[in-house]
């Protein structure tokens, strides 16, 4: 039984946030929750007494640290380390864990634990399970972390596969070593990005006695997206009835998005880090306080947040203390910072309690993006022309650099990026077109490709690319792309020299024909241009369907049931194969339920795995990709399984028909 008391007080419809509340040692925790990190019994540049007044409940501090400086010994004096630091509420520790992962040329890890030497005094220290522990049983706090092994999200399969089991081995050393004290211990799911560690991982997990569990090995080198996407993924694994931590995240759109997934609890450097470099969180936005545009602004930081620094100082003095290097800038934008993350969380939960979250999610995701770049200057001084940047951004979409080093577009208003880590040509080929086995198609025929999401062209290009030269004699290639928004196309064609793929007449003359062909006739790309849904009745009918529209959160009517219905009565008992970048186990399950067949394609690099769609059984049967029954285990224990709103008898005859799915009857 869990020593925390963890109880649900309410969940939002259509989402995965929800408001619950807890009892710790020493008082009472509502969630969500953000935690200030307060790593060596302090948190940067604060007080008791300012932390109090911004909101702060729950503070995290940091095993590692805290045993080398000041030592068990003066804990042990104190009684704990809400004495030593005058702090009366909870505390929760992290184990060293992510420290020890910080410094990977002065340490070894092996099954005794990690053997680091102090930078303290150079003495050499093994930090085993029992000694990280033995010394948060020491700092007393009200909620210890077992030591884990992090690794770095995007590392391969077998290292992932051998920190996952050692994590868990030091689990249960973790526990025993906890013995009979009555404070909490969190379970931390690791596995970096790959779905089947995870699942490992949180059953493995889920089967020890912890009060809580985190999830691990995130915002160490993932995207974004799969950042989010494997938030939603572990937290879907967890138990209902205990909290849920995501360690080290993160910036506001962050916490919101792992909020509407599933999330309870938060720690973060940010609020006090940026603070240090200028930079304020505010309703309006992400400020930066050292440009020369707030020289001479009498405004308060936030008109609509209450906090000391809001009340009694102006945007002209904060810049003037940033500038010259002032402690007291550091104090002061920190204790905004705090402010305006424990105020987000207190109006989400309050969203949550009176079912209005996904209103509110909508609303913020965009306010929370924003930065002063949008802001009109001050009367006295705008902000300077970037020139350069121009030829960057077009309407709602700009040029960026993804992960691997290339370019990609991102559209401002909901970040989303196309082909946010792996190189787009690269990508698009994996993903689309050899799942497509494009080249033996058109060996046995005339093929017709939709391209649902036209984008920048990568997908379409891709195509082109890989049978311009290899075609048979009479064979041909019609590719028609659906789009609503051509302004990707447009900024990509702008920036032509960052975008290999477009050094081909084909896009130029669709943007400005609406039609492309080569001049044999082997290969056409028309453009359809609008909504998919509204111009699917007058496409040619498919042989391939490149479907990738960006998320369900931005391009939501293309993801849901009636969408995906249509889809499969327009292609009727005509042999087709669908293709996405999506994984999701609610994407799959509406695929199922519509009566297509369901399969795994490739992993992305964001996300462990794709899907594949076929519309009849014997092209499915024969693709060797086809999900097994025990994807339907794994989706019975899933919490994103259903479409939002859905209610329980229809929830009942969904999980029927799926069941029954001709998929899933056919002996293996």
């Amino acid at each position: 039984m869990s020593r925390l008391g963890f109880t649900i007080e309410a969940e939002a419809t259509g989402s995965k946030a929800r408001a619950a509340r807890f009892q710790t040692l020493h008082g009472e925790v509502i969630t969500p929750i953000f935690m200030p990190v307060g790593t060596q019994a302090t948190v940067k540049s604060q007080t008791v007494e300012s932390l109090l007044e911004t909101g702060s409940n729950v503070l995290l501090a940091n095993t590692y640290h805290l045993l080398l400086r000041p030592g068990p010994e003066v804990f042990d004096r104190f009684g704990g380390i809400h004495r030593f630091m005058n702090w009366s509420r909870p505390v929760l520790t992290d184990s060293g864990g992510f420290q020890i992962f910080s410094l990977p040329h002065s340490r070894k890890m092996d099954e005794a634990g990690a053997r680091f030497q102090s930078y303290v005094d150079g003495r050499m220290i093994l930090l085993s399970p029992e000694l990280s522990i033995g010394m948060q049983k020491s700092i007393g706090s009200d909620i210890m972390m077992v030591l884990d092994q992090c690794i770095p999200s995007t590392a391969p399969k077998a290292l992932a596969i051998e920190a996952m089991h050692l994590t868990h081995r030091w689990a249960e050393r973790s526990l025993k070593a906890r013995g009979d004290s009555l404070q909490s211990m969190f379970g931390i799911v690791q596995g970096a990005c790959f779905e089947d560690l995870r699942q490992q991982s949180a059953e493995f997990l889920t089967r020890l006695p912890f009060d809580g569990f985190a999830i691990g090995g995130l915002a160490v080198g993932e995207s974004k997206q799969q950042r989010e996407d494997f938030t939603e993924l572990a937290a879907g694994m967890l138990p209902r009835n205990l909290p849920r931590y995501l360690m080290g995240v993160g910036t506001p759109i962050d916490i919101l998005e792992a909020v509407h997934r599933g999330v309870d609890m938060f720690d973060c450097i940010l609020p006090s880090q940026l603070a240090q470099r200028g930079v304020a969180f505010t309703s309006k936005g992400k400020l930066q306080l050292r440009r020369s545009v707030y020289k001479f602004s009498e405004d308060r930081l936030d008109p609509e947040c209450d906090c000391h620094t809001c009340r009694s100082y102006s945007k002209a003095y904060l810049h003037h203390l940033n500038k010259t290097e002032e402690v007291l800038g550091w104090h002061l934008l920190s204790r905004h910072n705090l402010a305006f993350y424990h105020g987000l969380m207190k109006r989400i939960r309050e969203s949550i309690l009176s079912d209005r979250f996904l209103d509110f999610y909508r609303e913020q995701r965009e306010c929370l993006v924003r930065s002063d770049e949008d802001h009109p200057s001050t009367p006295f001084q705008g902000p300077k022309p970037d020139r350069s940047g121009r030829r960057l951004a077009l309407g709602d979409y700009e040029v960026i650099r993804n992960q691997a080093g290339s370019s990609s577009i991102r559209q401002k208003s909901s970040g989303e990026v196309m082909h946010s880590v792996n190189p787009p040509d690269e990508e698009a080929r994996r993903l689309y077109v050899e799942p497509a086995s494009l080249m033996e198609r058109l060996r046995k025929g005339d093929v017709v490709v939709w391209d649902v999401g036209l984008g920048a062209a990568h997908n379409a290009m891709a195509a082109i690319r890989e049978v311009e030269g290899h075609l048979e004699p009479g064979s041909k290639l019609r590719i028609e792309s659906f789009e609503t928004d051509l302004n990707p196309l447009k900024l990509a064609i702008r920036n032509a020299p960052r975008f290999p793929h477009l050094h081909h007449p084909a896009p130029t003359v669709l943007l400005r024909d609406r039609l492309w062909k080569r001049p044999d006739g082997a290969v056409e790309w028309a453009l359809l241009e609008g909504d998919f849904l509204d111009r699917i009745d007058g496409a040619t009918a498919p042989d391939l369907i490149f479907y990738d529209p960006f998320s369900s959160k931005t391009d939501s009517s293309l993801w849901t049931p009636e969408a995906f219905k249509r889809l499969k009565s327009i292609l009727g008992e005509r042999p087709v194969r669908l293709m996405t970048y999506s994984h999701s186990t609610l994407i799959r399950s509406v695929l199922l339920d519509c009566g297509f067949f369901v399969g795994s394609g490739p992993s992305s690099g964001p996300k462990s795995s794709t899907t594949v769609a076929f519309n009849t059984a014997d092209e499915a049967f024969g693709s060797g990709v086809l999900l097994g029954r025990e994807w339907l285990e794994r989706r019975s224990r899933s919490d994103a399984r259903y479409p939002a709103g859905m209610d329980e008898p229809n929830r009942k005859l969904m999980d029927e028909r799926i069941a029954r799915h001709p998929q899933f009857l056919r002996p293996a």
